[in-house]
């Protein structure tokens, strides 16, 4: 599989320590071994730090080739993904997960009272890092996390819902997964020092490329195995979530039984069924097809901001995307 562009920059290995030190830096609480295990727990369970690195990549646009960024910009991403992952410990209790990141889950392991407040220690510590970042950082910070639950929210209003359209699918998903990616490119914008019109440009940027993210994401979510997933495949179907794929589907002409289908009782080998289904029918391409709508626009926005060896990275980090999920799919289908 072909490796991300932003993995192939100087700076790329430097720059993933430096997140992965402060992560664990900022959470560490001394004195408390037991809050800092539980709090720790996913950031040691490891992870492709995008959030981060489109920070550090976006405040390196206003850079010559090759010349580090400053801290700063590591300190903006690191905040974006402790909400990250602060998210997820209140997701995994929501859906009553037992693994993550093929690791078994906080609540599972502490219970749901400690995976809610370590959830929460997290969100707190991302909103002191932000202070530190200045007013327009801590604003942003919090806005987005107002976003994410306004996104969440959404979700659950059309749980089990074989009606659900685009026009709820795409809000859910923007405050869901795309604000977190134009949180961390407008921080790292910010941070750096750049004009207006390149902190609103990288801001869409990351809006762009996280709407294609989450489609893609759904995607995968069909077509991977159980194995790659870390989750069963077609999770989301199980949980009453039905993402793009399975919308387009259930427009088909096979998507009537498709619907008889998806309820809250979705048993396995139902389950089985339901995947094939989205798998033949016009679904998966029909997604990809939007996901690569978002991709074209996000590239042509980040060309108005830089041209350099970090902006053609992180224009080649959207393509990759497009192009893993593509290869995936082309895998299933044989």
């Amino acid at each position: 599989m072909a490796i991300n562009p932003l993995a192939l920059l100087p700076h790329a290995t430097s720059d993933k320590e430096r997140v992965e030190s402060t992560l664990l830096e900022v959470v560490h609480l001394d004195g408390d071994d037991y809050l800092t295990e539980i709090s720790s727990h996913l950031i040691k369970a490891g992870g492709k730090r995008l959030r981060p690195l489109f920070a550090i990549a976006s405040a390196g646009c206003a850079l010559p080739d090759g010349e580090a960024v400053d801290n700063n910009a590591v300190l903006g991403g690191v905040a974006v993904e402790l909400v990250h992952i602060g998210s997820l410990y209140h997701d995994d209790v929501m859906d009553e997960a037992a693994m993550r990141r093929q690791v078994i889950s906080v609540n599972a392991r502490w219970g749901n009272l400690r995976a809610i407040l370590s959830g929460d220690y997290l969100l707190a510590k991302a909103s002191e890092i932000a202070a530190g970042l200045g007013v327009e950082v801590a604003g942003l910070l919090a806005a987005t996390i107002a976003e994410l639950c306004q996104g969440q929210v959404g979700e659950l209003q059309t749980m089990y819902s074989v009606d659900r359209t685009e026009d709820q699918y795409f809000p859910s998903i923007s405050g869901k997964t795309a604000s977190l990616y134009s949180a961390a490119c407008r921080i790292g914008a910010i941070v750096s020092g750049q004009g207006r019109s390149s902190v609103e440009a990288l801001s869409e940027f990351g809006r762009l490329y996280g709407m294609a993210f989450q489609v893609v994401d759904d995607v995968l979510d069909i077509i991977a195995t159980d194995e790659q997933l870390g989750k069963p495949a077609g999770n989301d179907m199980i949980e009453g979530v039905y993402s793009l794929p399975v919308i387009h589907t259930l427009a088909w002409p096979e998507g009537k039984l498709l619907r008889e289908l998806l309820t809250d009782g979705l048993d396995l080998e139902d389950r089985e069924l339901a995947i094939n289904i989205v798998r033949r029918g016009p679904g998966i391409d029909s997604s990809l097809q939007v996901a690569a709508g978002f991709v074209r626009q996000a590239k042509d926005v980040l060309a108005t901001v830089s041209t350099n060896e970090v902006a053609t990275a992180l224009a080649g980090s959207a393509d990759h995307l497009l192009d893993t999920a593509t290869a995936s799919v082309n895998q299933t289908t044989g």
